[in-house]
C-alpha cells in the first residue's frame, strides 16, 4: 500500500509538471504568433539607442521567443549575441535618426575579449560625432572598463566603484579525494598542462604560477593602457590606484577623474533631454537592443550574391551534435561542408570561443577546416578563449585574429582516470569481480588502479596525440616543430603574448576578421554574411534552457570557481581518450 501511494503520488506530480510545461510552451507559441504579426520597429528622429546587457553575452545567441516568459521559480537564462551587439552599434553609426547611445551598465556578464570587442565598436561609433553616455548604480571593473569610452560617465551618488586588479583563484580537490579514498591517475604531456593540478596538488605548481602570472599581467596591461588612452590618466597612476585600493566610492572616483559626476536617474533623464534638445515634459524616443535588431541597415537595398560564411564554435569540444554550451564535431563538420560546397560562399570566418575538450573531436574539426582552406580562404576569429583543443581547430586557417585579452595556446594533452578502490572496498564494503577475454579488457575500471603496463599504453596514446597536435600547429603556422614544442607544453598565453610567438597573425574581432576574409576573396566591396550552424527551433531551445536551468538548482553551481570544475568533471566523465583542455577560466569583478 505504501509503495502504491508513493508511485501514485509520483505519477500525479509528473502529470502536473508536464501539463505546466505544455502550458508555458503554448503561451510561448501564442506569443510567437502575435509577435510575428507586429509591424517593423519605427525609428523616429532624435532617438536614443539604449544598450542594457541583461543576460550572458555569448558569440551568437539563439533567437528565442520564450526569453520574455517568466516562469515562477526558474531563473532567467536569457543570452545576448555579441554579433548582434556589434552589428547594432555599427548600424547606429550610419543611422541619422540615432543621436546617441546610452550605456546602462547595471549588469554585465561576459568575457574579457568580448568586452573589449564591444568597447572597440563603441570607439568606432564615436567617429560619427554622436554622443555616448554611461550610467550605473555602481561600477565593477568590467562595467567601468566599457564605460571608460563614453563622453560622459555618471553614477548613482551612493554607488560603489571597484578598481583593484584581476586575479585567479583555483580550487584544489586533492584533500577531499584523499579523504574519500579516490586516487586520480594522471597521464599528461606538457609541464604547463595544469588542468589536472586541482586533482593532484594542494597549491599551484611553479610552472602554472609562472604561466598564469604572465598572461594575467599581459591582460591587465591592456586594460590599463585602454583606460589610460580614454581617460588621459597615466598607466603608472592607474596601477598605483589599484595597488593601494585608493578608489572604493563613486565620490572618490569623481574626484580622481574616473567619473564625470554623481547623478540620480531622474536627473540623468533631464540631462539626456537637454542633450537631445527636447522639452522636459516630453518623453525620450528610445530603442532597446532587441528592438533595433529588426531595423534594417540604412541605405542598404541590394542583396549581394557574394557570401561570407561565419561558422560559430562556442563551448567545450565533444563528439556528436552541438549541445547547450558545447561544440559538437558533427555539427561543425556539416557546417563546414555546406560552406565549402556552396559556390556563392567566397570565404569562411571560423569564430572559435572554446577552452578545448576531446582531442578526437578536435581532430575531426581540424580536418574539415583544412579541407575548406584548400577551396576558399578561411580566417579564424578567436573569442574569449581559443586554447588547447580550441587552438587545435584554429591552427590550419589562412589567418588567425585574436584580441590581446584572448586566452590561447595551451598546446598540450592529458588523460585522467580515477581509482576508487579504497572508497569502494574499505569505506563502502563494495567488491567487484568478473572475467575478461584479454589482459587489459578492464583498463580504466574505477575499482582498481592502472597497472604499469596500462599507464604505459595511455602515456603512449597521449604522446601520439601531442605529436599530432604540434605537427598540425607546425604546418598550419609554418613554425619549426621544435619551436612549437618549446612554446607548447600546455602553456597558456594571452593574445598579446601569442602574436609575439606567431600563434596568431593580428589583433581584431569578428568585424576585422570578416573584412580580412572578404579582402582575401576579393569581394570587400560587395558581400553579405550568412551564419552557421543552423539555429535550433524555439521549442528545441526552450527544452535546452529548461535542462540548463535544472543545473542552477544546485547552490554550488552559482559559484564561479566551483562551476568551472563541475564542467571540467562533466567533460572528463563524458570523454574517451586524451583531452586537450584549458586549465582554468579567469574572470574579474
Amino acid at each position: 500500500m505504501k509503495d502504491f501511494l508513493k508511485f501514485t503520488l509520483a505519477s500525479i506530480v509528473g502529470i502536473i509538471l508536464s501539463s505546466l510545461m505544455l502550458m508555458f510552451i503554448g503561451i510561448g507559441i501564442i506569443q510567437m504568433a502575435v509577435s510575428s504579426t507586429e509591424k517593423e520597429v519605427n525609428v523616429k528622429n532624435n532617438s536614443l539607442l539604449v544598450l542594457k546587457f541583461e543576460g550572458e553575452i555569448v558569440d551568437r545567441a539563439v533567437d528565442n521567443p520564450f526569453d520574455n516568459i517568466n516562469i515562477p521559480g526558474i531563473p532567467s537564462m536569457s543570452k545576448i549575441g555579441l554579433n548582434q551587439i556589434i552589428k547594432n552599434i555599427s548600424k547606429a553609426k550610419k543611422d541619422d535618426r540615432i543621436e546617441g547611445i546610452l550605456l546602462n551598465l547595471s549588469s554585465l556578464n561576459t568575457g574579457l575579449a568580448s568586452l573589449r570587442e564591444i568597447r572597440n565598436a563603441l570607439i568606432d561609433y564615436k567617429d560619427s560625432s554622436n554622443f555616448i553616455i554611461a550610467y550605473a548604480e555602481s561600477y565593477s571593473q568590467g562595467s567601468y572598463y566599457l564605460a571608460s569610452v563614453a563622453d560622459e560617465i555618471y553614477v548613482q551618488p551612493e554607488g560603489n566603484f571597484q578598481f583593484s586588479g584581476i586575479g585567479a583563484n583555483i580550487m584544489f580537490y586533492t584533500g577531499l579525494l584523499e579523504k574519500m579514498g579516490i586516487e586520480p591517475q594522471v597521464i599528461r604531456h606538457g609541464k604547463f598542462k595544469s588542468a589536472v593540478e586541482p586533482f593532484l596538488l594542494k597549491k599551484m605548481s611553479e610552472e602554472n604560477r609562472l604561466q598564469t602570472s604572465t598572461f594575467m599581467n599581459s591582460i591587465w596591461e591592456t586594460i590599463l593602457e585602454d583606460i589610460s588612452a580614454s581617460k588621459n590618466i597615466p598607466v603608472e597612476k592607474l596601477q598605483g590606484f589599484a595597488d593601494n585600493t585608493v578608489i572604493s566610492s563613486a565620490k572618490k572616483a569623481v574626484e580622481l577623474g574616473f567619473i564625470t559626476k554623481t547623478m540620480y536617474r531622474e536627473d540623468l533623464v533631464l540631462h539626456l533631454k537637454e542633450k537631445l534638445g527636447i522639452k522636459a515634459t516630453k518623453d525620450i524616443e528610445t530603442l532597446s537592443l532587441k528592438d533595433y535588431n529588426s531595423v534594417p541597415e540604412p541605405n542598404k537595398t541590394k542583396l549581394s550574391r557574394n557570401k561570407i560564411a561565419v561558422i560559430y564554435a562556442e563551448g567545450a569540444i565533444e563528439s556528436g551534435e552541438n549541445g547547450d554550451g558545447t561544440i559538437g564535431s558533427e555539427t561543425i563538420l556539416q557546417a563546414f561542408r555546406k560552406a565549402r560546397k556552396d559556390s556563392a560562399i567566397k570565404a569562411i570566418v571560423f569564430r572559435v570561443n572554446s577552452p578545448g575538450g576531446s582531442a578526437l573531436a578536435s581532430d575531426v574539426i581540424w580536418h574539415e577546416v583544412k579541407l575548406a582552406k584548400a577551396v576558399k580562404p578561411v580566417v579564424v576569429s578567436m573569442g574569449n578563449y581559443a586554447a588547447s583543443g580550441g587552438y587545435y581547430i584554429a591552427c590550419p586557417a589562412d589567418s588567425i585574429f585574436a584580441d590581446p585579452m584572448t586566452i590561447t595556446g595551451s598546446i598540450g594533452v592529458f588523460g585522467l582516470m580515477f581509482n576508487a578502490q579504497e572508497l569502494l572496498n574499505n569505506k563502502l564494503n563494495l567488491y567487484f569481480d568478473g572475467v575478461k577475454t584479454a589482459k587489459h579488457a578492464d583498463m580504466g575500471s574505477i575499482d582498481k588502479p592502472l597497472s604499469d603496463d596500462q599507464k604505459a599504453i595511455i602515456q603512449n596514446s597521449v604522446e601520439e596525440v601531442y605529436e599530432t597536435f604540434i605537427t598540425h600547429v607546425s604546418k598550419g603556422r609554418k613554425i619549426e616543430k621544435t619551436r612549437v614544442d618549446e612554446i607548447g607544453q600546455g602553456r597558456v598565453w594571452s593574445g598579446k603574448n601569442a602574436i609575439e610567438i606567431n600563434l596568431i597573425d593580428a589583433f581584431g574581432g569578428l568585424t576585422r576578421s570578416t573584412f580580412s576574409a572578404a579582402t582575401m576573396a576579393d569581394i570587400a566591396d560587395d558581400y553579405r554574411i550568412v551564419e552557421y550552424p543552423k539555429q535550433k527551433t524555439p521549442i528545441e531551445q526552450i527544452m535546452d534552457d529548461l535542462s540548463a536551468q535544472a543545473f542552477t538548482s544546485n547552490p554550488l553551481s552559482n559559484n564561479k570557481i566551483a562551476k568551472q570544475y563541475f564542467e571540467l568533471l562533466g567533460m572528463i566523465e563524458n570523454y574517451e581518450g586524451p583531452l586537450a583542455l584549458l586549465p582554468i577560466k579567469i574572470s574579474w569583478k
